[in-house]
């Protein structure tokens, strides 16, 4: 974790050999009223570019990319809105976050983070978070849900989208330092960006965000905002399929892991093929339809085939209730091995 960084130089030398020269300073008149900028209904957010790899240079920080829902909160005269990505007002799904928000005793802020539930490793895990939110029988407790903060847009008055990203990050370490509970300051390394990417890979995380230090908050998706995925690959058997909206065409393939000794469900990927690639899928697979499905799958459009085929997938991580998320089909083998399918523990 870097040290919070220091206030900004006034000034900038252009002639590194030349006399530094202050500006005459000015001051305030009193009898003018203190100019504040408006506080935003809401703020569009910043958004990460993907890239392959991890960037490199002095001007990138680096923080692990959580797996949750993004949220901006709003902190205006003891009022506290949370506010989704698409900008709906989900303060009531949030209460111990909207409780910590007031806790911080400011007059006026939006924090820019990400709502997370942890697992026993202290991995932010996506299926327990909708769990949670969901209230489902056994599921995780809606105080769970804790914010990791990672930037500050609004402040005591001041719109701060446009200081340094630096600068911001100084002033959230500055307002969150010392706070425990559902609200967390979000993680901020100074490392090699490939060393970081690898570390954040192996102990589970979804990927790395990388910032350069030096830019504003801009909305949408920025080049100042990247990410970097770490991305699974698997081979998984395919016990069916759904029909896709073009005529021939393939929907939906219909996977399955080994479990025990059989096979369980474990989703549908949708994307990854061409058109093309589908009309071919599908005639491969009615070739070996079969009325005796090999898993238990509710789904009504659903075409059973007999387990010849498996599958190749990336996919970012696993939900609570064993389903692939965000898979994406990367490459067709018969099953010479059952061995080379992936196996769910437990």
């Amino acid at each position: 974790m870097k040290k919070p960084s220091e206030p900004s130089s006034i000034g900038v030398l252009q002639d590194a050999g030349a006399p530094l020269r202050r500006r005459p300073r000015k001051f305030r008149d009193p009898a003018k009223p203190l100019r504040l900028d408006p506080m935003p209904t809401r703020i569009e957010p910043c958004l990460a570019t993907l890239v392959p790899t991890p960037q490199i240079g002095s001007q990138w920080v680096f923080e692990v990319k959580w797996d949750g829902f993004r949220l901006a909160v709003h902190i205006e005269s003891g009022r506290v809105r949370i506010l989704t990505r698409g900008g709906h007002d989900w303060s009531d799904r949030f209460p111990a976050i909207v409780a910590k928000a007031r806790q911080l005793r400011l007059q006026t802020a939006i924090l820019d983070g990400e709502a997370v539930v942890l697992d026993e490793k202290g991995r932010p895990d996506f299926g327990m978070l909708q769990r949670a939110l969901k209230r489902r029988p056994a599921a995780h407790e809606v105080e769970e849900i804790v914010l990791f903060a990672f930037d500050l847009l609004y402040l005591d008055g001041c719109d701060l989208r446009r200081l340094p990203q630096r600068e911001r990050r100084r002033l959230l370490e500055t307002i969150l330092a010392g706070h425990k509970g559902a609200i967390h300051l979000s993680g901020e390394v100074e490392a090699d960006g490939a060393s970081f990417f690898r570390v954040a890979c192996e102990h589970g995380f979804e990927g790395i965000i990388a910032k350069d230090r030096e830019r504003p908050y801009r909305s949408g998706r920025r080049p100042e905002w990247l990410t970097v995925k770490c991305v699974r690959r698997d081979r998984f058997v395919i016990v069916g399929f759904e029909p896709g909206t073009v005529p021939k065409s393939l929907g939906r393939l219909l996977l399955a892991a080994r479990k025990g000794d059989g096979l369980a469900y474990v989703g549908g990927v949708a994307t990854g093929f061409t058109h093309q690639t589908s009309v071919k899928l599908r005639a491969l697979l009615e070739a070996i339809a079969t009325t005796a499905p090999t898993v238990t799958i509710k789904r009504k459009a659903a075409i059973f085939t007999v387990p010849l085929l498996s599958a190749d997938i990336e996919y970012l991580a696993w939900t609570e209730d064993s389903k692939l998320r965000r898979p994406s089909f990367k490459e067709l083998h018969g099953i010479a091995d059952m061995a080379t399918i992936y196996r769910l523990e437990g």
